[in-house]
């Protein structure tokens, strides 16, 4: 099967929009965009970032690429999502918060939780340009059918309409109900070998199988539950680690700040933060075997993740779209300290990863996967919201293997990916006026220039928030009072310098409220 990104559309506004090139060769075909998307990963969490786990793909996609070491999500799997989608701040794209339950709705607005009707997803406009637009993966904004994702954009979909679901099998439970599907039909998985990080590998392969020859170019959005808890894995995957992590998360975490310093990921000033404060040393911890174990299953998550990928690296080689092929792959927030044990679902009797059991990693364990950071998903603190980038495009990016410490943001993909196509975000949309984009191209980065960086950056999710301009950082937790950063000396933030600069910590103070007022954020 030979295929290569380009080619003419024949509706009448793809075929004007197709015919566009790319900024970076006038001529060169529009090239393909493959946009994967891992759950819940901690900045630390894949080799290529520090990390013992094994990655080989994820690897090599980096020595063949560009890594971004400080690029920030939206602290949480929904509003990050709506980023990515949307290139708007969570708030103006109505998911500010998690997704709403199609049963109990909320008020329109900032938090609705599903995409409003004042943003355009990248998907829609992509396929208007004459792109093929496929999905297979977690959507999470938005579980109505009238929100799901072909009514959103995308020509294929396969997935998980809502969110942290049995990788064994739907959950059905009333209080736990989950829904995938298939295109536009609910989807029921098939007893015995489905695990949810394959399902997602094998439609991806699928829908670029059913691509083949057609000569337009496609749009790939691959966003997996991995490694997100129940912590399930297969026995061959969890054997791999048996052993690994009896050293315990304090020594795992002095493991991969080494190795980010050596890699030149971080700055060897930055301090390694203190294990966090609820977290017990491991020389004091009683069943030390079940805790191993926990991490044993995430590692292995993260692996078969890691093989689905190298799948997907290897389908677009044998099609002949590598070259011009731009993949780029991140996380929705930073590792997660959650216990789910409230969740009442764990069979009394399994042990983690295996089937019937339903079991988190816990704080501990994300205070190692976000090493060398501290707080994890859902808060400002870095440990929430800075996440790996790691990005190849053959054409373009020519730098093997380097690394970029431009500031980047979740919001960027929407005009990255309208960028290097050749499209202009719009000011309306089928009819309805949209919000102006939020984000900035990466394509500059990716040419190995230095783009203009953002000006200011935002964030707000219950209650915990922050902003970020140049240097500076002013963060808080939800009852917390404000914390002022200096991110070039103290990245991992151990040092508040708000009573030392009590003038900054009040010019940032008034730049968020004037940002929370204009979004809705509250």
């Amino acid at each position: 099967m030979k295929m290569m990104g380009g080619g003419v559309a024949a509706a009448s506004l793809s075929s004007v929009l197709a015919a566009e090139t790319t900024a970076s060769a006038p001529g060169a075909p529009r090239p393909n965009i493959v946009l994967i998307l891992a759950d819940d990963l901690g900045f630390s969490d894949i080799g290529c970032y520090g990390s013992e786990i094994h990655t080989p793909n994820l690897d090599k996609l980096a020595g063949e690429g560009l890594r971004f070491t400080q690029f920030y999500c939206a602290a949480r799997c929904c509003p990050s999502r709506a980023s990515i989608l949307t290139g708007l701040y969570p708030h103006q794209a109505g998911m500010g918060n998690m997704v709403s339950k199609p049963d109990d709705p909320r008020p329109p607005g900032p938090y609705q939780g599903y995409l409003n009707d004042r943003c355009v997803t990248v998907a829609e406009m992509l396929k208007q340009a004459g792109y093929r637009t496929y999905m297979s993966g977690k959507w999470h904004v938005g579980e109505a059918p009238e929100h799901w994702p072909r009514k959103r954009g995308f020509d294929r979909y396969f997935g998980l309409i809502s969110g942290a679901c049995s990788y064994w099998e739907l959950l059905q439970e009333e209080r736990h109900k989950r829904v995938m599907a298939l295109d536009d039909d609910p989807f029921e998985p098939e007893p015995g070998d489905f695990y949810m990080t394959d399902a997602f590998t094998d439609h991806a392969l699928q829908f670029l199988q059913e691509h083949g020859d057609n000569p337009a170019p496609f749009f790939l959005y691959l966003p997996f539950t991995a490694p997100h808890w129940p912590l399930h894995a297969w026995p061959e995957d969890i054997e791999k680690y048996r052993g690994r992590y009896d050293c315990g998360w304090d020594s795992i975490r002095e493991e991969r700040y080494e190795r980010l310093k050596s890699l030149g990921i971080i700055d060897p000033k930055w301090a390694l933060s203190p294990r966090d404060d609820e977290v017990p040393p491991w020389s004091e911890v009683d069943n030390k075997e079940d805790w191993a174990l926990r991490m044993n299953v995430y590692a292995a998550m993260v692996d078969r993740m890691d093989q689905g990928i190298g799948r997907v690296l290897d389908a677009l080689n044998e099609m002949g779209a590598e070259e011009n092929t731009l993949v780029m792959f991140l996380s929705d927030n930073g590792g997660c300290a959650e216990s789910v044990v409230r969740r009442n679902l764990n069979t009394p009797g399994t042990k983690p990863g295996e089937r019937g059991s339903f079991v988190a990693y816990q704080r501990p364990w994300a205070n190692a996967s976000n090493s060398p950071f501290r707080l994890f998903k859902k808060w400002i603190h870095e440990g929430g919201i800075a996440t790996p980038l790691v990005a190849r495009w053959p054409r373009v990016i020519r730098q093997q293997g380097a690394l970029t410490h431009q500031v980047g943001h979740i919001n960027d993909f929407m005009s990255t990916c309208l960028d290097v196509a050749g499209l202009t975000y719009p000011e309306s949309f089928e009819g309805r006026t949209v919000t102006p984009t939020e984000g900035k191209s990466l394509f500059p980065v990716f040419r190995g220039e230095t783009r203009a960086p953002h000006e200011i950056l935002f964030w707000e999710h219950i209650g915990n928030r922050g902003v970020r301009q140049g240097k500076w950082k002013l963060v808080a937790e939800k009852a917390g009072g404000w914390e002022l950063y200096d991110l070039e000396a103290d990245r991992t933030e151990l040092h508040n310098l708000a009573d030392e600069f009590p003038e900054k910590a009040k010019e940032l103070n008034q730049r968020y409220d004037d940002w929370a007022k204009r979004v809705g954020a509250v």
